[in-house]
């Protein structure tokens, strides 16, 4: 017995030892990348590769809780107008309106989450995707957000004074760059930090299965509640950068089409990689259109017919493919899928 410890024990040790070596790796090749890309356009596509990234890591973080979201681009797009008019409107700078607009997500999902996570299954996706379409429709009705012209000439982060160098001036994508670099890791940081905490434990008990973690006294609303509104400050988060980053915005940028492509990234990368999942996901949706020259209106084809084929081929997504070593077959997957629809619907009582 003291040797199957050890050994379980060493094993742990060796891939906590992979993991660590891997992430330098990549921390590496994220900090160089400026230095091998030189076009500004492929430095653009990777900072809405972090901005996707974020958002695709949020879905996964509230759908280990058991609840299925479309109201993420709802708060990423309150983030975005609310920095927008402190700044615009208000006069403050970036770096002051940064952490108010989260702050200011972050009530707002708390009140709503107090309507919206009562309800669970085919009720939470319906009332979060009620929010979605209300949040859209409230940036473009009133005139203090723009109407559907939007708000422009947002300005750029202020320079960014540095001990002993000059200070950094977001003149170019490249300071943009690090800096979105940074906010990624504050929020992988913070993620894993609730994941290893006390919370991260409740979470997933209530994703297994929650009346079990209800019967041991989880309080499956609180926590459901608390994922709620750490997801969206997260994206009030990236909301803020965004609007910094773009200089203007408009309420169809922030509709639910647009969450119902982050879960496409997070669905291809793989949802049981709640970091790595999010990223290859991202990497893949945002760079093949762009390659490809898809337009806005091929788009929704092009990501309807990726859907199909994950759900069909690689319900795990590409990162469950690598660990598995093979496809599933197609009928044993259309299976799981109509076994988890009919979970959503009542069960009917027999006379």
């Amino acid at each position: 017995m003291d040797n199957l410890q050890k050994k379980f024990h060493f094993n742990r040790i060796i891939m906590r030892s992979y993991k660590f070596i891997g992430l330098v790796f990549l921390t590496v090749f994220l900090i160089s990348v400026p230095v091998i890309i030189h076009n500004p356009y492929y430095i653009h596509l990777l900072i809405m590769v972090g901005i996707n990234t974020v958002l695709a890591m949020t879905f996964i973080f509230l759908l280990r809780t058991g609840l299925i979201t479309i109201a993420i681009a709802g708060f990423w797009g309150i983030g975005a107008y609310a920095s927008a008019l402190l700044t615009v409107r208000l006069g403050l700078s970036f770096w002051l309106a940064l952490p108010t607009s989260t702050m200011i997500t972050i009530i707002v999902a708390f009140f709503a989450g107090h309507l919206l996570v009562r309800k669970s299954g085919i009720g939470f996706v319906i009332l979060t995707l009620v929010f979605a379409f209300i949040i859209a429709l409230i940036f473009g009705t009133f005139e203090v957000f723009g109407g559907y012209i939007g708000i422009y000439n947002i300005p750029r982060p202020s320079p960014l004074p540095m001990p002993f160098m000059a200070p950094i001036k977001f003149a170019s994508k490249i300071p943009f760059y690090y800096l979105m670099l940074f906010l990624v890791l504050v929020v992988c940081l913070a993620s894993s930090a609730f994941y290893a905490a006390w919370t991260g434990r409740a979470w997933r008990a209530i994703g297994l299965n929650p009346r079990l973690a209800e019967s041991l006294g989880v309080d499956i609303f609180r926590y459901r509640l608390f994922a709620f509104v750490i997801t969206a400050g997260a994206a009030g988060l990236m909301g803020s950068f965004f609007a910094h980053y773009y200089g203007s915005i408009v309420p169809t940028t922030f509709g639910p089409f647009k969450t119902l492509y982050v879960q496409v990234y997070a669905i291809l990368g793989g949802v049981e990689f709640a970091i790595l999942g999010p990223l290859i996901g991202s990497l893949i949706m945002t760079l093949i259109p762009e390659f490809l020259r898809i337009t806005k209106e091929v788009e929704p084809v092009f990501t309807g017919i990726i859907v199909v084929l994950l759900v069909i081929f690689l319900p795990d997504g590409l990162l469950g493919l690598l660990r598995r070593g093979r496809l599933q077959p197609p009928i044993k997957n259309i299976a799981r899928v109509a076994r988890w629809i009919r979970s959503f619907l009542p069960n009917k009582r027999s006379s």
